[in-house]
């Protein structure tokens, strides 16, 4: 049995997952999971960047304990962050987390240096105060640039733990909103007008390109050794990979964020797509994913918190479903990015202290699926397609309340699966790497036999 491993780490949590291929099915299981956390360091948002690298090698070693070595390795995670490497490769910390405040001034100060409108005309890619460009042009502010030699998104510095290479890839590059979806590559114009040094930043590399093998440290770590490969390092852009879609469907990768869109094989640029706020990120095979980003499961993970985590998700769903709440908030609005209690945001948003958790949760479950609607509206305004169906793949997929009123607000049909999307198209991207044959819609069609994928009724 040939294994290949998948380094999968979403914004909360992190898994390690090996694939294999066994007559024709894809087999996949869980050897490792771990928590991944945003912390308060003098009143800055950051990741714990060394946790993560800890774990990822911890992740890597179960494969040996459990006997089963994996011929191949990829790395995917959340979009727009990035770790900074001086000329020596030591990192130039910390890692600011995408939902710290520090860009709401420069994303304002940024119009005046590049407008939205010729931003988006050169990438496609949606204004969010948090995109990487706000995030170094900060950088560039408070000096932290200076020493900068390497720019390396958060799975290519990963990689480069696991292999001594410097690679950027592709997919989660785009998130950046500095690379052209025209050459599919750094907008040099761009860099010069925020006066980003070009040298930090390094050719990109496709899903599919070889990285390295594993350094000393990483065999010595893992007890073995093994080829590291680009997947798409973008977690959506491998989820899109393992969705089973078609010309008539939008997909909903469903985590802490709701990405909601469709696939083109062109950037979709006009003045339409722009005033929706829709991007057009990277995707497998030189592909455009064309959505919108939703604030998604964040809105129930915080509201979790606050209630001390004493229920489940499923307790949640149940209070939820009880409720006769309908009210809606709009699930975008900045005051969600990241309060510091988001049942009162909530409250506050709806002008109305008095509401229970039941109708606080419910209020947030038909936002989102009206959200859902909309998008779907939007996309077939702007693109022309008719969409008759949506596919919700990611752990939020196993939510069968908010399934139902996704099927309700758009009157589309609803197929929820695979739940392991991120996962899978990481590994299928592996295994096209060794298997040069395997083409997407082959791999779809591997998924689509593998995966218990249902209709919602």
């Amino acid at each position: 049995m040939t294994y290949h491993l998948a380094i999968d780490i979403g914004a909360s949590s992190g898994r390690a997952i090996l694939g294999s291929l066994d007559g024709g099915r894809l087999r996949l299981e869980e050897i490792y999971r771990f928590e991944n956390y945003i912390k308060k360091e003098n009143s800055v948002l950051i990741w714990d960047i060394e946790n993560l690298v800890s774990e990822v090698f911890n992740g890597i070693a179960k494969c040996s304990k459990l006997g089963k070595i994996p011929a191949t390795v990829a790395v995917d995670t959340w979009g727009v962050d990035y770790v900074l490497l001086d000329s020596e490769g030591r990192e130039i910390l910390p890692a600011v987390c995408y939902r710290d405040s520090r860009t709401e001034e420069a994303a304002k100060e940024a119009a005046g240096i590049m407008t939205q409108k010729e931003l988006y005309r050169r990438t496609g890619i949606q204004k969010q105060n948090f995109n990487t460009l706000y995030q170094l042009y900060c950088d560039k502010k408070s000096g932290k640039l200076k020493n900068a030699a390497h720019f390396l998104m958060i799975p290519d510095y990963l990689a480069y733990k696991l292999t001594g290479v410097m690679k950027n890839e592709y997919t989660n590059a785009t998130t950046t909103n500095m690379v052209n979806a025209q050459s599919r590559n750094w907008d040099r114009e761009i860099l010069g007008r925020f006066e980003l040094p070009e040298s930090i930043f390094l050719p990109l590399s496709m899903p599919g390109d070889f990285i390295g093998r594993f350094s000393k440290a990483a065999r010595d770590a893992a007890g073995f050794d093994a080829e590291v490969i680009c997947a798409p390092s973008h977690d959506t852009a491998s989820a899109v990979c393992a969705c089973p879609i078609n010309g008539s469907s939008v997909y909903i990768s469903s985590g802490t964020w709701s990405l909601i869109g469709t696939e083109n094989t062109e950037p979709v640029l006009s003045d339409e797509a722009l005033n929706a706020n829709f991007t057009n990120e990277g995707g497998i095979g030189c592909r455009f994913r064309f959505l919108k980003n939703i604030m998604g499961m964040w809105l129930f993970q915080s509201i979790r918190r606050d209630m001390g985590k004493k229920l489940s998700y499923d307790e949640m769903m149940n209070l939820a479903e009880n409720s006769p709440f309908t009210q809606k908030i709009n699930p975008n609005s900045p005051e969600f990015t990241a309060p510091e209690n988001m049942i009162e945001a909530v409250k506050k948003a709806l002008n109305n202290s008095e509401i229970d958790a039941g109708g606080v949760l419910n209020c947030v479950y038909h936002s989102l699926a009206q959200s859902y609607a909309d998008a779907v509206t939007e996309i077939e305004n702007i693109s022309g397609k008719k969409i008759d169906s949506v596919n919700i793949v990611g752990g939020g997929c196993k939510d069968s309340y908010l399934n139902s009123l996704t099927k309700r607000y758009t009157g589309k049909k609803v197929f929820a699966g695979p739940v392991e999307a991120t996962a899978t198209g990481n590994i299928m991207s592996q295994l096209m790497y060794l298997d040069r044959d395997l083409t997407l819609a082959k791999a779809r069609d591997i998924i689509k036999n593998s995966a218990d994928i249902k209709e919602v009724i």
